[in-house]
């Protein structure tokens, strides 16, 4: 709105060699009247429409362009979301009087006729806040020249990331491949106070250089927690010595709370985070598989317990999140092999295009080929954030991510958290829970057998045995799913669709231990 969306735009196109359409001028072409004469004969509602209907169109084809919206197609939830997954959405900000100043006719700026357009311009302002905040980068026009801000978007257009558009809490999931830049850059961004980096042994002894690398030129004070590597660190002793550690050291509410390492490291850092003087800021910097395309991205915290698995714990969404694969050069091959559990399970459950990717190059991606690796991880967390950004808390869709948990997690504490990785007890479990609800007719046939070869083609073991099962099931008792109703559980209805069903647990016992 008025922040020079159609300048900056010919500018960038002509800089890049591609062609610029401005909807507001093709809405106008098309109907033969002015964007303020389509208001006054339409309304607002109407106009959105043919916002809609011009916009959506061009996303499915890929041609290089640049668009110029008008500044309330993204109020649209289904346009914006479509726009974030097809294309890079830049907002241009400007302050209300910046916007009123710019306006050299009132009339040609519908949505500013008022008895006080400033008034008017900081209403609108603050109903789109939100929506605006949902895109890949905010870019603020104030005391920049047109050229700065084009320069500025076309970084941002050239960098590997994806969104999760959670309103004014939305934020960046970034792909790197060896690039600690990318790390600072974010952190420049979020310009915090102090840095307070949560990490483990075996992490700080395979990847600290790539760390100091980013950090080097940051400029605040850095205090660092280094835990004992693994799920027995998954604690409140442990949340405990993060606690005390910021605590010593005075970390303010401008903070960042660093999480570098695997699942139980983020894990442990998000919930310290979302605790520490009531919640400050936290950047998630995964180095496995599993955390790359599951734990860091959707905002779950916490904790063990002695009864069962994460039973403690919050929703808190990171400020940003740094993928770099070149992490994984590091993995250990059974710590890879157990993060593609949780690929598989996402795609079984929402994606037949994912799940055929990875049947298609099992091999490769088993062996670490790091093209593969990362395709699969960007498609994993895609598909993520679309579950987590119609269901953040899990009150719908996105227990469709627990396919497989129920069963996992019970084995994981059977055995104490250290016979089998997380991932690993995830495959496990979604073989088990797949044969016994297609035995209950609730999952499409065959496609618990389908799931146990492409785990076993990934390195992933497939098999509890009944002395197992059974002496785990008391854990499944405790499931922070179960309730009176029964206990919530996943089914893939067919390949890449799935819903979640209720089951009595008894019920779900009896064809777990038949199958």
């Amino acid at each position: 709105m008025a922040t020079g969306k159609s300048t900056i735009g010919a500018r960038i196109a002509a800089g890049v060699g591609v062609p610029f359409l401005d909807t507001d001028a093709l809405l106008a072409q098309r109907s033969g009247k002015s964007i303020g004469e389509l208001f006054a004969s339409d309304g607002e509602a109407r106009f959105r429409e043919r916002e809609a209907e011009l916009v959506l169109p061009m996303l499915s084809d890929l041609s290089p362009r640049v668009i110029a919206l008008g500044g309330g197609t993204v109020t649209m939830p289904r346009v914006r979301h479509a726009l974030l997954e097809r294309c890079t959405l830049v907002t241009l900000t400007a302050a209300p009087e910046t916007v009123v100043a710019r306006v050299s006719s009132l009339r040609k700026r519908p949505n500013l006729w008022a008895l006080s357009p400033l008034d008017r311009a900081r209403d609108l302002l603050s109903v789109r806040h939100s929506a605006y905040a949902e895109s890949h980068a905010l870019v603020a026009t104030e005391g920049q020249t047109p050229k700065q801000i084009a320069e500025r978007v076309i970084d941002v257009a050239g960098l590997d990331t994806l969104v999760m558009p959670l309103g004014t809490r939305s934020y960046v999931v970034e792909l790197a491949n060896d690039e600690p830049s990318r790390l600072a850059a974010a952190l420049a961004e979020l310009n915090p106070s102090s840095l307070l980096v949560v990490t483990d042994q075996n992490v700080v002894a395979a990847r600290a250089q790539w760390l100091d690398a980013a950090l080097e030129g940051v400029g605040v004070a850095r205090h660092t927690v280094v835990i004992k590597a693994g799920e027995v660190s998954k604690t409140l002793a442990t949340v405990a010595r993060i606690w005390d550690e910021a605590l010593l050291h005075g970390l303010d509410r401008d903070a960042v709370v660093l999480a570098f390492g695997g699942g139980v490291v983020g894990d442990l850092a998000g919930f310290a985070a979302s605790t520490l003087l009531r919640g400050i800021r936290c950047v998630q910097v995964p180095t496995s598989l599993l955390a790359m395309v599951d734990s860091s991205v959707g905002g779950k915290t916490g904790f063990d317990h002695a009864a069962g698995k994460n039973l403690i714990g919050s929703f808190f969404q990171p400020n940003r999140v740094v993928v770099d694969v070149e992490h994984l050069s590091t993995l250990p091959k059974r710590e890879r092999a157990a993060g593609l559990a949780e690929v598989v399970k996402i795609a079984l459950v929402r994606s037949v295009d994912v799940l055929e990717q990875l049947e298609a190059a099992a091999e490769a991606i088993a062996c670490g080929d790091r093209a593969a690796l990362r395709s699969v991880v960007r498609s994993a967390i895609a598909l993520k954030i679309n579950l987590v950004r119609d269901d953040e808390r899990e009150n719908g869709s996105r227990a469709l991510l627990n396919l497989g948990h129920t069963v996992g997690h019970a084995l994981e504490s059977q055995g104490e958290y250290t016979r089998l990785l997380h991932g690993e007890a995830v495959a496990i479990g979604t073989c088990v829970e797949l044969a016994a609800t297609e035995r209950m007719g609730l999952s499409a046939p065959g496609l618990a057998a389908r799931a146990r070869l492409l785990f076993e083609r990934l390195g992933l073991p497939t098999k509890a045995s009944p002395d197992e099962l059974g002496s785990a099931w008391p854990f499944v008792l405790s499931d922070k799913k179960r309730s009176v109703a029964g206990l919530k559980l996943p089914v893939v209805t067919t390949a890449g669709h799935g819903a979640v069903v209720r089951v009595t647990v008894e019920h779900l016992r009896r064809a777990v231990l038949l199958s």
